[in-house]
């Protein structure tokens, strides 16, 4: 059995910026709502999925929000012409009778890993469609995620399996954790270690395992500052960067 999961809002936000403007007579702005359903079934054709469900965020701060308020502080406010666009986009859903799931508190990333681990957990494959590298930790050899990309007004995708995702990045999925707390994420304002970008960070995993760190610090040398500093990061960011996951939450 396999199962599909839309991150709603990646989706939906790709398809406002890729799709030209379109409107009803009544005014209403529909380009995301079009874009989101064309590439919704250009997918389900594809993957040919025995079930199909979709998450969104919500307005209510986050768990992460709670613990640091700097976090995404610097987003723009949505497009008022792709915030009138979300309701009539989750209406056409529940007309279609596909499942769509949001939480306060939660992000829609912490439903997709939640909802893939339990996918897992009943031995069927889950397959995650989004535009956020911040899914690829959750790959396994169960849960693949197909990569949304838009250019040009051409929407792609790349499957990114634990092959794929190794031959990209040089080690497993599960380290783009320490990759993100190592990087930052100005998007959403996490900063990382000043002066360590992707592919310095890329470099240290291959070489150390990060998450090995704390056993062996001085693995990656001599220079105490830096040591520092990546501990420092990798003690403060996962929190941010770590999708949850939780299989035995009854509500989520």
């Amino acid at each position: 059995m396999k199962l599909m999961v839309l991150d709603g809002n990646s989706l939906i936000n790709r398809a406002y910026h890729g799709v030209r403007p379109l409107t009803t007579r009544q005014g209403l702005h529909t380009n995301a709502i079009f874009g989101f359903l064309t590439t919704m079934q250009r997918l389900v054709d594809e993957e040919k999925p025995d079930a199909l469900c979709v998450t969104f965020d919500r307005r209510e701060p986050t768990f992460r929000h709670k613990a640091d308020a700097a976090y995404k502080a610097k987003r723009k406010p949505m497009d008022e012409e792709l915030a009138m666009q979300l309701q009539p986009m989750k209406d056409v859903l529940d007309a279609m009778s596909i499942p769509r799931y949001e939480l306060a508190g939660y992000e829609a990333d912490d439903l997709i890993g939640t909802i893939s681990r339990r996918c897992e957990a009943a031995d069927w494959e889950c397959v995650i469609v989004t535009g956020d590298k911040d899914s690829l930790q959750l790959i396994t050899d169960h849960t693949k995620v197909k990569l949304v990309s838009t250019r040009m007004g051409q929407t792609t995708t790349k499957d990114m399996t634990p092959q794929t995702f190794r031959e990209t990045y040089g080690f497993d999925p599960i380290h783009m954790i320490d990759l993100k707390a190592l990087m930052g994420d100005s998007s959403d304002n996490i900063p990382g270690v000043p002066g360590i970008g992707e592919k310095t960070a890329m470099d240290l995993i291959q070489k150390y395992g990060i998450l090995n760190i704390n056993d062996n610090p001085l693995g990656i040398g001599n220079n105490a500052n830096l040591v520092l500093r990546l501990l420092g990061a990798i003690h403060h960011n996962p929190g941010f960067v770590c999708i949850g996951t939780y299989p035995n939450a009854g509500n989520l």
